[in-house]
């Protein structure tokens, strides 16, 4: 058992990615908030100290709406945590955003509802700013590392949120393509504004694993099944892990960005 475990880097995505790091040592955290989706696994990629944490728990027993976000960063920022690289299953809203592309996101529109989403519920009102949620920093590592792949790249792309479990209607998908929305995901709110609260820089690898409903409607196509966006997941599985292996492998020596001061005018005195 580690005594006092440290991390710089947080992975958040499926167990797939432990791999990445030989002797992996678990940690339970507790935090103030509950448990985190599953214990957190520490070890070495490249010369980095980086954690693991499964999303939806090791064996994807948690559906995104259950997910405990709050457990989850503030576990992550109490080992030290300070830039958080995430994989993401996204449905297109584009028709040129095709299945196997990589989107790195660069905005979201929440359309969720009930979730917990900030740490600040007082005595000091606090208003963090997430105009740009997204490291600008880490997209353009991201980018540079995913261009050696055999991949089309979306250089930015706004998610919109849902709440899930279910898939969006036909009629709510036109409209999010209407509004000029390029992808749709259930997990990416509050989990990005979480991070930017705890000043911790966060980017989202989005991979396509299908044309959401509205898109496919009018191409008169059969509606996705969640085995299909699973098949096409696993196979962006393994880009995704080179994408971000060679992220940490050329991780910069410093990094100073607006995400590590978004406290800094954030609160009323």
């Amino acid at each position: 058992m580690i005594k006092n475990p440290q991390a710089e880097i947080g992975i958040i995505g499926g167990s797939g990615f432990y791999d990445l790091a030989k002797n992996l040592t678990e940690v339970k955290i507790e935090t103030p908030y509950g448990p985190p989706s599953d214990k957190i696994a520490l070890g070495k990629v490249t010369n980095h100290q980086v954690a693991f944490l499964p999303r939806h728990g090791k064996d994807h027993s948690i559906p995104s709406h259950k997910i405990n976000y709050q457990a989850n960063i503030w576990a992550l920022k109490s080992l030290g945590v300070s830039a958080i690289v995430t994989s993401h299953a996204v449905g297109s809203l584009q028709e040129n955003i095709q299945p196997g592309d990589l989107v790195i996101l660069d905005q979201f529109v929440d359309r969720t509802k009930g979730r917990i989403d900030t740490f600040y519920d007082g005595p000091i009102a606090t208003h963090v700013s997430t105009a740009f949620p997204y490291c600008s920093k880490l997209r353009v590592l991201a980018k540079k590392q995913a261009q050696k792949e055999k991949i089309t790249i979306h250089e930015k792309g706004t998610v919109v949120v849902i709440q899930g479990p279910r898939f969006s209607t036909a009629a709510e998908s036109v409209w999010f393509g209407k509004m000029g929305w390029e992808t749709i995901n259930m997990t990416q709110y509050p989990e990005v504004a979480l991070a930017r609260e705890k000043e911790i820089c966060y980017c989202a690898l989005a991979f396509v694993t299908d044309y959401d409903a509205g898109v496919i409607s009018s191409q008169k196509a059969e509606p996705v099944t969640t085995q299909e966006v699973i098949k096409i997941f696993k196979k962006n599985t393994k880009i995704a892990k080179k994408i971000v292996f060679n992220m940490i492998k050329n991780w910069p020596k410093k990094t100073s960005c607006s995400c590590q001061k978004s406290l800094k005018e954030a609160r009323f005195s």
